[in-house]
């Protein structure tokens, strides 16, 4: 999953050597953080919000088998 966070968002940026995620697991619920270079998070997030969400919904669509809550979190 963590995988998948990453090749989404290294297509969507200017600087995908600055890509990386982090993965942080709690109880019921993996966040995925989305580290991207500051100049990138607009790019990451889309206008009003669009293309981040459609992230989430892709990242939430795949975890459907974990049997877990998952969020992506976009952080500069």
């Amino acid at each position: 999953m963590e995988e998948l966070v990453r090749v989404i968002a290294k297509a969507l940026v200017d600087h995908p050597e600055d890509v990386t995620v982090k993965t942080v697991e709690k109880e019921h619920l993996i966040v995925y953080e989305l580290y991207v270079h500051p100049d990138d998070v607009g790019k990451v997030i889309g206008k009003q919000g669009r293309i981040a969400k459609s992230l989430r919904t892709v990242v939430t669509s795949a975890a459907v088998k974990m049997n877990k809550r998952v969020t992506v979190d976009i952080i500069s």
